[in-house]
């Protein structure tokens, strides 16, 4: 199994410098659908419900500070399997394009991050964290919706000019 520190690797070599935000969400989506594809988590590191979204602690414990990641001298994109390269591949395809507010907008509207925050104030620190269940559970649920709206047929009214990080 990688780690988180393998995927964020994996994710700026593949897709270059993005913001620490944007890194945060890419890794939960990882996760989280791996779990779906997969039946296994992608990485151990718990997904906490911070206000802005979802958190890998381990892995804000070292951009920290920074609005901008462009490498990560902290795991090894190598060590990612095939599979595991899969699923991070699908899903920089999809969520990629977006910009970390678009990314922390769609977290923000999903029940695995809401259930986790369920009775904070909206800015309230949190270190609840977002199960794998939880994110099995929903995640399972869209992939299996003919319904389903794709990601790039979703409206973004009111969010702006598309940002390029």
């Amino acid at each position: 199994m990688a780690t988180a520190h393998d995927v964020a690797a994996y994710i700026l070599s593949v897709r270059g410098p993005m913001s620490a935000m944007k890194l945060q969400k890419l890794l939960y989506y990882s996760q989280a659908w791996h779990l779906v594809w997969d039946e296994h988590p992608l990485f151990a590191e718990p997904i906490e419900a911070w206000a802005n979204g979802p958190v890998v602690p381990a892995v804000y414990a070292e951009h920290r500070s920074q609005f901008i990641v462009a490498d990560w001298a902290h795991g090894d994109p190598g060590s990612l399997t095939a599979a595991e390269q899969e699923t991070v591949d699908v899903v920089l395809d999809f969520y990629g394009g977006l910009d970390a507010r678009k990314l922390s907008h769609l977290t923000h509207a999903e029940a695995p991050w809401q259930d986790a925050r369920a009775g904070l104030h909206p800015t309230e620190r949190s270190t609840n964290v977002i199960t794998h269940a939880a994110m099995h559970e929903y995640y399972g649920s869209l992939d299996a919706a003919e319904e389903a709206v794709p990601v790039d047929q979703l409206t973004w009214d009111g969010w702006g000019a598309p940002a390029t990080a």
